[in-house]
């Protein structure tokens, strides 16, 4: 009988460490399901694989020129041939991986730590706080994204650092206003009127009852958000406003490689390629986790 007893109690602890655990596990059965989203999980693996390991399996150093095999199309020496200056394409696409995931992931932590608790703030208190977060917002939203990134960078100064600071204030409103949303339902609901009532400070509910609810829609639009910054930091180099000569930045390989393009296409092809697939991935796993974190999708 105690067996049976002792049995039963596992068996109960077991059940609710399930329901516990259920939701999560939910999310990633539904994120497991989506094709498309592992195909762009497995892109952005392999992209980071290869830009951590660019030092170790990159065949040749991508600084390194040689006049005498400029502009050599691919070969068994160099997969991807040589660029202008006789650098190897393939070592230059790996080290520049690393240069525009290092962007993209800077940039939207940046647009995260700034626009997150803004949106927060502005819809908890709303008032003129909120009237004048929001006019801020409308006055930036008004620039294209882009134009935004190269008015900052140009003040700014150019250079890579600059590039990182520029497009993460560009996302900035976009994060601002998700948050926002989000909190002005939130801050209605009875967990944080209850809070209020119990006397906790304004910042402790907006940490604590507030923040949390909305990292869903974050996690999701700072996967989307990531694509969007490689490319407008591709954008700037492609200008002349990012990573500058040698540095083998995605952009800056673009710009240089476009006055060779009918004597040495696989120059742009190859790095354009490489800003598509990347940029794809991001955006075919921002769209899984999207449906799979939406509380109306249905198993």
């Amino acid at each position: 009988m105690g067996n049976w007893l002792q049995g039963r109690a596992v068996d109960t602890a077991a059940a609710e460490t399930a329901r516990v655990e259920a939701p999560r596990w939910r999310v990633l059965r539904r994120l497991a399901r989506n094709r498309l989203a592992m195909l762009g999980l497995a892109i952005i693996a392999i992209f980071v694989a290869l830009a951590v390991l660019a030092p170790w399996i990159a065949p040749h150093d991508p600084l390194r020129s040689s006049f005498a095999k400029r502009l050599q199309p691919p070969s068994a020496e160099h997969w991807l041939g040589t660029d202008e200056l006789g650098r190897d394409m393939f070592s230059r696409l790996l080290y520049g991986a690393r240069i525009s995931l290092r962007v993209g992931l800077i940039s939207v932590a940046i647009g995260i730590v700034i626009g997150v608790p803004l949106g927060a703030i502005s819809a908890y208190y709303g008032g003129w706080v909120d009237l004048i977060v929001q006019r801020v917002i409308d006055v930036m939203l008004a620039f294209p994204g882009i134009l935004l990134a190269i008015v900052l960078v140009s003040t700014l100064g150019v250079g890579l650092e600059n590039v990182m600071i520029a497009v993460g204030i560009v996302s900035v409103p976009v994060y601002t206003r998700l948050v926002r949303g989000s909190a002005l339902a939130l801050k209605r609901k009875d967990f944080v009127e209850a809070a209020r009532a119990a006397g906790a400070r304004d910042l402790v509910i907006i940490a604590r009852h507030i923040l949390p609810n909305c990292v869903a829609p974050v996690i999701v639009q700072s996967t989307l958000q990531v694509g969007s910054s490689i490319l407008w930091a591709a954008g700037l180099g492609f200008l002349g406003l990012g990573a500058q000569p040698p540095t083998p930045e995605w952009g800056t390989i673009l710009s240089r490689g476009r006055q060779y393009l009918l004597v040495a296409p696989h120059i742009t092809t190859a790095t354009g390629l490489s800003i598509m697939l990347v940029v794809l991935g991001f955006n075919l796993l921002g769209d899984g986790l999207r449906d799979a974190l939406d509380p109306r999708m249905q198993e």
